[in-house]
Formats: structure tokens, C-alpha cells, sequence
């Protein structure tokens, strides 16, 4: 499935000006993410497992600089 077949997502905190953020599509069994900045750049594909425990990390501020 090649990248222009895909729904991709940015986040609603982004701001709407779309060029400065990270998007999102899910795929089965995982989700590509990729810079909105080079959208040929190809995307990252993680496993939903891989996913779901990246965002448990953000939630849990794991990733907060300090």
C-alpha cells in the first residue's frame, strides 16, 4: 500500500498549518508514521503493540524534557 492510498492523521495540537508536524495512518496491524516536512521521505512503520507503548510513554511523561 504506497503512501498516497493511505488516510493520514496530524494531531490536533499541531496547529493547522501542516508543515511543521509528524502524521499518523493505521494500517492493519500497525501504524507509519512520517515528517510533514519531506512527505517522500519514506515512513516509519511500527506494530500497534510498538505503538500503544510509545504512547503510554508520552502520557506518562516519559518523554518531557526536564
Amino acid at each position: 500500500m504506497g503512501d498516497d492510498e493511505l488516510r493520514w492523521f496530524t494531531s490536533s495540537f499541531s496547529g493547522g498549518n501542516g508543515d511543521a508536524c509528524v502524521e499518523v495512518a493505521f494500517l492493519p496491524g500497525a501504524v507509519a508514521v512520517r515528517d510533514t516536512k519531506d512527505r517522500a521521505v519514506p515512513a516509519h512503520v511500527h506494530s500497534a503493540a510498538q505503538w500503544a507503548q510509545f504512547l503510554a510513554g508520552v502520557r506518562a511523561g516519559e518523554f518531557d524534557r526536564l
